[in-house]
């Protein structure tokens, strides 16, 4: 296999890549074999016709499925041999396939190197949390001015399939726990993050800003069209929303990958639940002051 690698002026990678002999020969034998096994012929049955007459008839759509299936190995193994990360699926050009030959250029976005900081043993401050009296009573009274409650305390605590006030109120008390809980949980998680990519200065790829943006401005749209907002109005401030969403995709970007790198070098699995399992890792290794 040769590869040649070469930096592009957009920040991007062109890699070049070509391989012969009998990689792509087998290739094609292999295609070839199968197509004869269930390809109709008249005159012939299933996997009998000749391999002349396959080769002639079926030669586009072969060189199609040795393409299909030869480039993401061979670009795969490029990939390892060379030790890249990239962040987005390849630009695929310049494709050249003989019986013999494939060449193809690949344009791809690397993932940046990050110079992390410390990020074991970060100070946290964790706060002991209580639910008072006044908080149950004003959670209380809300309760009872969204149903319209007029009936006495242990008859509306009934209603709602408790069997007396004490069992209300201890239910409430626990659900205000959670809440708290929750809203501390993402502060701790929030400030851990900001101290660790507070000085990090690194290039974030360009393509994966622009996806994260558009899915951002998705979002946003779909919320607008379940709250009642005109379609044309919807697609007319599409533009307006991209440019004013794209700051926090850059952040959140960034932020996956400072994650990303984190998992890494732990050896976590880079899956759609790596995020949630990095901020356990660090709020397992943070140092934790209780007050």
């Amino acid at each position: 296999m040769k590869i040649e690698v070469k930096k592009l002026d957009n920040g991007k990678k062109e890699i070049s890549i070509e391989i012969s002999g009998d990689i792509v020969k087998n290739k094609f034998e292999e295609v070839f074999r199968k197509i004869s096994q269930e390809a109709k012929v008249p005159g012939f049955r299933p996997g009998k016709a000749p391999r002349d007459i396959i080769e002639k008839q079926y030669s586009a759509y072969a060189q199609e499925q040795v393409l299909k299936e030869l480039i993401p190995e061979v670009y795969n193994q490029a990939l390892e041999k060379e030790k890249l990360e990239v962040v987005e699926l390849p630009e695929i050009s310049d494709v050249k396939l003989d019986r013999e030959t494939l060449s193809f250029k690949a344009q791809v976005e690397l993932r940046p190197e990050i110079a992390l900081k410390d990020y074991k043993g970060l100070k946290v401050d964790y706060k002991n949390i209580s639910v008072t009296p006044e908080e149950i009573k004003r959670n209380l009274d809300s309760l009872k001015e969204t149903h319209k409650s007029q009936h006495s305390d242990d008859k509306f605590s009934r209603s709602l399939g408790y069997p007396d006030l004490a069992a209300l109120e201890k239910a409430i008390e626990r659900q205000v726990f959670l809440q708290k809980e929750n809203a501390q949980r993402e502060n701790l998680e929030n400030k851990i993050i900001e101290t660790i990519t507070k000085d990090l200065d690194f290039k974030i790829p360009k393509s994966m800003i622009e996806r994260q943006a558009q899915e951002l401005v998705r979002q946003a749209k779909l919320d607008l069209a379940l709250r009642g907002v005109a379609r044309e109005k919807i697609e007319a401030q599409e533009k307006e929303m991209l440019a004013r969403l794209e700051p926090q995709a850059q952040k959140q970007v960034k932020i996956y990958l400072v994650l990303a790198e984190i998992a890494k070098r732990e050896g976590i699995t880079l899956d759609e639940h790596m995020p949630r399992r990095v901020m356990e890792f660090l709020l397992q290794e943070a140092a934790w002051q209780i007050s």
